[in-house]
């Protein structure tokens, strides 16, 4: 497991950097909901009146004036983008990195099969995406125990399962293209994450683009629906995780039999 590692401790700044950025920008969302609290009912019949702009994010579906609502729109929104961005450039990088920064000959001179390169740095990927959530999840549970409100426990947790399984679909999808490339690929792994979620706002606002919830990684993390159905939405986590899959199954299949330069 050196090479897990490896990865692992030089993501370290990288990971905390990320990791408390979003989960400071989450606390501060859950901090300010007791000064907005009095002024929820007239946020609530604004946003009513902002037609498709409350339907691209859900807020249509949620009583921005409850903790659970308020959550599900602010840190939801800083979680998801952040989180998928994070990911999608962890994941980018992985492979590709060997031959950008010229260390494939030293990594692969010594006795390691490329399958348990490829297992491990995927492993790294999952890894550090686990803990950039763990660091987000402890300080939204800190935070709404700061200002004294009752967590809702059913619903935080799914809300950071479905961010999780997005990232880990977003993860897999970019570490299958990074193994078809030579130079860093940050600005493809961006525009993936950057495109599916684009692609899940289209799908909101427009009921003829209702399939794009089955491409787009956003669609099982709608926290409107969570909340209503009290559960994912499996129709869409499926295709999501399938995708996922084949990125995998590309990454091994095409870096086994790349010739490094």
């Amino acid at each position: 497991m050196t090479i897990l590692k490896q990865e692992i401790h030089s993501q370290k700044k990288a990971t905390l950097i990320w990791s408390f950025s979003i989960g400071l920008l989450v606390t501060m969302c859950v901090l300010m909901y007791p000064e907005m609290k009095s002024q929820m009912s007239n946020i609530n019949q604004m946003f009513s009146k902002m037609g498709s702009f409350t339907s691209a994010f859900g807020m249509d579906r949620l009583d921005f004036g409850t903790l659970v609502g308020f959550y599900a729109v602010e840190g939801g929104n800083m979680i998801g983008i952040g989180g998928a961005l994070f990911a999608a450039i962890i994941a980018v990088s992985a492979l590709s990195k060997e031959e950008h920064d010229h260390t494939a000959e030293f990594l692969f001179a010594h006795p390691v099969s490329r399958v348990r390169v490829i297992s491990e740095k995927l492993l790294s990927v999952f890894s550090i995406i686990l803990i950039l959530n763990a660091i987000i999840l402890i300080l939204a549970i800190v935070s709404i125990l700061m200002i004294g409100e009752s967590i809702f426990w059913k619903e935080l947790l799914l809300f950071h399962l479905a961010y999780l399984l997005m990232q880990f679909e977003i993860a897999g999808i970019c570490f299958g293209v990074s193994a078809f490339l030579v130079h860093g690929g940050l600005g493809i792994g961006i525009g993936i994450a950057g495109v599916m979620y684009f692609l899940n706002i289209v799908a909101n606002i427009s009921d003829s683009a209702g399939f794009l919830k089955y491409i787009t990684a956003f669609g099982y993390t709608e926290t409107a629906d969570i909340i209503n159905n009290g559960k994912l939405e499996l129709k869409y986590l499926f295709p999501g995780m399938i995708m996922m899959v084949i990125g995998i199954v590309c990454a091994y299949g095409k870096y086994t039999k790349k010739d490094l330069r």
